[in-house]
C-alpha cells in the first residue's frame, strides 16, 4: 500500500521529489467496550493494517487531497485557511479535522501540502480507520512542519478533530491504540487519566480472528451520541447521592446500592453496562496477566452480552457472528468490536479450531443474513511510522 500511494502521488501530481511517506494502524479492542468516555478502563492493539499517505509541501497555501481507495472520486481542492467544523462532509473532514486542531493550539502550517491517501483497513468495520487517518495526519504534519508534539498529543488532537470538527462524542481510546500501538502487545489504557501500561499479547496455541460482518456503519449516523447523552443522564443522577467523577469511577457493589436514583430504565441499562464493563476491562487484563485464557474468553463473551441487551449497539449481524462462535469448540471467547451496529466481531480460537471457526461461521452467517463475511487473523502490531 505504501508502493501503491507513492506510485499515485506521482501519477496524481506529477512530482518525484521530496515526497514522504507515513503510516499508522488500526486497531482492534479486546475488551472494554464504550468505557472511554466513561472515564473507565479498555484494552485496545494496534493493527498491521492501517492507513498510509504520501505528501510533499506546496509553494502556497492550496491544500490536495486524493484517496487511491475511493478512485472514482476527484482531488479534493481547498486551503489552509479553510477550515469548517462540523460543516465539512467525506472523509477530507478528518484530515481537515486534525489540521484544524493543531492550528488551534499553536502549531500552524506555513505553506499548503499535496497529500495522497491509501489504506488496508475496511471502511466502516469498526476497525479505526477514522482513527488511524487522524493519527496519521498528525504525524505527517508533524514530520513535515517540524512541530514539537509527542504521539500522545497528536492521540489528543484527533480526538478533539473527531468530537469538534466532525461531529462524532468518541473517547480517546481509538486514537490512542492508533498512536501508541506496541508490537505483540495490548494497552490497558485508564481513560480518566491516561496512565497506561502494555501487556504482552502473544497467543502461542490460538489464534485472534477478526470477523467482519460486511454491514457498514457510520457511527455519526448511528445512535452512538445518544449513548453519551444518555451515560451523562445517569451520571447527573448519580452525581446527586456518590459524587462520582464518571461512571466508571463506580464499583459494581457501589452501582447496585444506588442504581435506584436513575429514574429512567433506559440511562440505567446504559450505566450498569459501563460500570460492569469496566469492571470486566480490569478483570480481563488481571486473566491474561495470569495465564488465564479462558477466564479471559469469558469475560468477552459477557461483554457481548451486555453490550447487546444493556447498551443496545449490537445487531442481528454481529449477534449472528458471536453466539455462533459461542457454540463451536476451541472458541475461548468472541465479542463484538468497536462502536457497534454493525461492524466486525474479535475472537480467540485455537488454532487447531480455526478453519472449522471459519467454515461453521462462513456457512451459517451466509445462512442467517443472505451475504458473506469476512475473516481476518491478525497479531498487535506497532505505531506509527515515518518512511
Amino acid at each position: 500500500m505504501k508502493d501503491t500511494v507513492i506510485k499515485a502521488f506521482r501519477d496524481i501530481y506529477g512530482k518525484t521529489d521530496d515526497i514522504r511517506a507515513y503510516f499508522a494502524p488500526g486497531r482492534v479492542n479486546l475488551i472494554g467496550e464504550h468505557t472511554d468516555y466513561n472515564g473507565g478502563h479498555v484494552f485496545p492493539c494496534a493493527l498491521s493494517y492501517g492507513t498510509y499517505a504520501a505528501a510533499a509541501k506546496r509553494n502556497d497555501d492550496k491544500l490536495r487531497f486524493y484517496s487511491v481507495n475511493f478512485s472514482e472520486s476527484d482531488v479534493v481542492e481547498t486551503s489552509i485557511d479553510e477550515f469548517w467544523p462540523l460543516e465539512d462532509k467525506g472523509w477530507t473532514a478528518y484530515p481537515k479535522g486534525v489540521m484544524w486542531a493543531f492550528d488551534k493550539h499553536g502549531f500552524e502550517m506555513d505553506c499548503g501540502l499535496d497529500i495522497i491517501i491509501g489504506g488496508d483497513i475496511p471502511a466502516g468495520a469498526g476497525l479505526s480507520s477514522s482513527a488511524s487517518l487522524e493519527v496519521l495526519t498528525g504525524v505527517m504534519l508533524r514530520d513535515m512542519f517540524g512541530f514539537d508534539v509527542s504521539n500522545q498529543q497528536i492521540a489528543l488532537f484527533g480526538q478533539e478533530a473527531e468530537n469538534h470538527y466532525c461531529g462524532l462524542n468518541c473517547g480517546i481510546m481509538d486514537q490512542f491504540a492508533s498512536a501508541m500501538g506496541k508490537k505483540d502487545h495490548a494497552i490497558f489504557l485508564d481513560t480518566a487519566d491516561l496512565s497506561f501500561k502494555y501487556v504482552p499479547f502473544v497467543l502461542k496455541d490460538e489464534v485472534l480472528i477478526i470477523t467482519n460482518t460486511n454491514k457498514k456503519h457510520s457511527l455519526k449516523d448511528s445512535a452512538y451520541n445518544d449513548r453519551r447523552r444518555e451515560c451523562g443522564e445517569a451520571l447527573e443522577a448519580l452525581q446527586k447521592v456518590t459524587g462520582a467523577e464518571a461512571l466508571c469511577k463506580l464499583s459494581p457493589e457501589e452501582f447496585e446500592k444506588q442504581k435506584h436514583v436513575i429514574g429512567d430504565p433506559v440511562c440505567l441499562r446504559r450505566a450498569k453496562h459501563a460500570v460492569y464493563e469496566d469492571r470486566r476491562a480490569v478483570d480481563g487484563v488481571k486473566a491474561l496477566e495470569a495465564g488465564d485464557l479462558e477466564e479471559f474468553g469469558r469475560l468477552m463473551n459477557a461483554s457481548h452480552v451486555s453490550l447487546r441487551d444493556d447498551y443496545e449497539v449490537s445487531c442481528r449481524e454481529l449477534d449472528v457472528l458471536a453466539e455462533t462462535a459461542w457454540e463451536i469448540p476451541g472458541v475461548l471467547g468472541s465479542r463484538m468490536t468497536g462502536g457497534g451496529f454493525g461492524g466486525c466481531t474479535v475472537s480467540i480460537v485455537k488454532k487447531e479450531a480455526a478453519d472449522e471457526f471459519c467454515r461453521i461461521i462462513g456457512e451459517t452467517y451466509r445462512d442467517k443474513v443472505g451475504y458473506d463475511c469476512t475473516f481476518y487473523i491478525v497479531s498487535p502490531g506497532g505505531g506509527p511510522e515515518v518512511f
